[in-house]
């Protein structure tokens, strides 16, 4: 059923039909039809997690302190540009609002027609607002960070009933270096106010937003290498310049490795840093100079694979020169998932059969590990592909068999799913 234009046709009559159906499937009766898949599983973990439907959905906002602290730490406030000249000079006249989100759905910044926003702070919309799935129900904002795709939430497909009139569509931005959720880009209104193709347009300002923080971190990345070259062309042995994050913009001496998991609180002197060992940490205008010394990282390390939460998927590497953490895509999490359920190993041919069911996809599969490779290092091995014997590996699964990997389509995760349920 396409929502999207019955809606353009006939505002009323559509909320009417989703009213119906929502109240339906709700009340465990047979619906006149069926809600579209992704509000049908939003509906789900609402259910499972308690969401009353009449609950209050008015959250506690975060004090104007904590909201100037998170967008000063925001990457979306160096693109506030180009979302305001993508998306407000339409959504005023349209009676829209434009919503910023952070990666835990918290409202950042919110703009766009007067009388649009007035009936948003009914809802408790407001800068500071906590929109998270579990916190206020099926919505634009709240949902798409947990399904990290762009998801338009019609009138009655809300959960709660107090968002019946409202319509929204989100697209999730993510961070260009590692495809990391840094925040999710909303428009909100009306439903008699929302376009076919109002979820495109929205999704098409989210990659704009994501193609400027490239360009942006190139080039800052250019003006590290221009002040490290001199530095470094005068260094014997190892070293390298990294960004403020551990992005390499410079190597000698050593192969070139695209990041380094830096401690959060770096500062100059000797530090053990993952893959380099015992360096030397020299401040850089924009980074720091890292010079490792000839003794080798050691340790046998242990990875911990928490998927235990359905919107992120974290990796923990413990060994001998510290710990470092990752936040994966979908991709990697399931590939080293299936590892760690696989110690032996898989082949190329295997893990393409895996996870798209497909064994001829084998050069997908390779330049998918040969990333993951970049972080873990010696602790993943190849032909068959697998983690290192003496590494130790722990999966964190989610309570509910259903949320594990829930956006994932891997026949392998698929099966793994359905054995813990029934167990």
């Amino acid at each position: 059923m396409d929502v999207a234009r019955l809606a353009a046709v006939d505002a009323r009559r559509t909320a009417r039909m989703l009213r119906q159906m929502r109240e339906a499937t709700l009340a465990g009766r047979p619906a006149p039809m069926a809600p579209r898949p992704v509000i049908g599983q939003s509906w789900e973990r609402m259910l499972r997690g308690g969401v009353a439907p009449d609950r209050d959905v008015r959250s506690g906002l975060l004090t104007a302190e904590e909201v100037h602290r998170r967008r000063e730490e925001s990457p979306l406030r160096h693109v506030l540009p180009v979302l305001r000249q993508g998306l407000l000079s339409v959504a005023d006249a349209a009676r829209h609002i434009m919503v910023v989100a952070d990666a835990e759905s918290r409202v950042l910044w919110r703009e766009g027609s007067p009388p649009v926003l007035r009936r948003a702070d009914g809802l408790g919309f407001d800068v500071g607002a906590d929109w998270r799935e579990e916190v206020v129900g099926t919505n634009g904002v709240g949902t798409t960070a947990v399904v990290r795709r762009p998801v338009q939430v019609f009138a009655a497909e809300h959960f709660v009933r107090s968002h019946d009139s409202w319509t929204c569509a989100g697209a999730p931005v993510t961070d260009p270096r590692d495809g990391r959720l840094i925040g999710v880009l909303d428009i909100s209104g009306p439903l008699e106010t929302m376009h076919p193709a109002t979820l495109a347009w929205v999704e098409s300002v989210a990659r704009l937003a994501e193609a400027r923080l490239r360009e942006m971190h190139l080039d800052s990345l250019e003006r590290l290498r221009a002040v490290a070259a001199p530095v470094l062309a005068q260094l014997d042995g190892a070293a390298l310049a990294v960004d403020r994050d551990g992005w390499s913009a410079a190597v000698t001496g050593m192969p070139y490795v695209r990041r380094i998991a830096l401690p959060k609180s770096l500062s100059p002197g000797r530090c053990r840093l993952p893959g380099l060992g015992m360096c030397a940490v020299e401040p850089l205008a924009g980074g720091w100079l890292l010079r490792a010394s000839a003794e080798p990282p050691g340790g046998t390390g242990r990875l911990v694979l928490d998927l235990s939460r359905p919107e992120r998927r974290l990796l923990t590497v413990s060994e001998a020169d510290g710990v470092w953490t990752r936040e994966l895509s979908e991709r990697h999490a399931e590939l080293l998932y299936l590892l760690a359920q696989q110690r032996a190993g898989r082949s190329a041919a295997g893990l393409a059969e895996d996870v798209f069911g497909d064994p001829s996809r084998t050069v997908t599969v390779r330049a998918e590990m040969s990333r993951v490779r970049r972080y873990l290092g010696a602790l993943l091995l190849h032909r068959p592909y697998r983690l290192r014997e003496d590494a130790e590996a722990e999966v964190l699964l989610p309570d509910d068999p259903r949320d594990l990997l829930p956006r994932s389509t891997a026949p392998a995760v698929a099966r793994h799913r359905t054995a813990q349920g029934t167990r």
